[in-house]
């Protein structure tokens, strides 16, 4: 078997004050959005999308595993701001509150806040032309369907594949 790359580095410190650090991660979240953008055109739920970057962090997204969750809440954050809304802390219920909205959108409502979040990131240079809806009435997400439906444990597996399908074609 030949041997994969060797893992990213880590920080160089506290990852918070290394700067160079601190950019892979934004450029991590870049990658992710990009994605969830992706999965989001094959019917895979948004927060499913989220929820596995972090296995996929060393190998897709530059950084190690154990920053994989950053990534994710950074992402999810962003997201969620830029539907107009208070993101909060990622430890609070804004962003789960938040991206069960945006994940009840139509699909191209869901693509363009994520296009929209990209553009929030440094460098300010978007590379979308496409932004969020301009309009309130478009920019609020409806509230989250209660309960989960029968059988959804099956569809769980079934889009969890899918999901790492897109990780690795990346």
């Amino acid at each position: 078997m030949v041997p994969g790359p060797p893992p990213p580095s880590g920080p160089n410190g506290f990852w918070i004050t290394d700067p160079d650090f601190r950019d892979r991660l934004h450029s991590a979240t870049l990658t992710l959005l990009d994605i969830v953008e992706d999965c989001l055109n094959d019917d895979v739920p948004l927060t499913e999308i989220l929820d596995g970057a972090r296995d996929h962090a060393e190998h897709r997204l530059g950084v190690p595993s154990a920053y994989g969750v950053l990534v994710e809440a950074e992402a999810a954050a962003q997201i969620v701001q830029a539907a107009g809304l208070d993101a909060g802390s990622p430890f609070g219920l804004a962003i789960a509150q938040g991206l069960a909205g945006i994940a009840q959108l139509p699909v191209v409502q869901q693509q363009q806040l994520v296009r929209a979040a990209a553009c929030r990131l440094p460098p300010a240079a978007c590379r979308y032309a496409i932004t969020a809806p301009h309009t309130a009435h478009d920019r609020r997400p409806v509230q989250g369907r209660p309960g989960a439906a029968e059988g959804q444990g099956r569809q769980d597996r079934q889009t969890a594949g899918r999901v790492q399908g897109h990780y690795r074609q990346r």
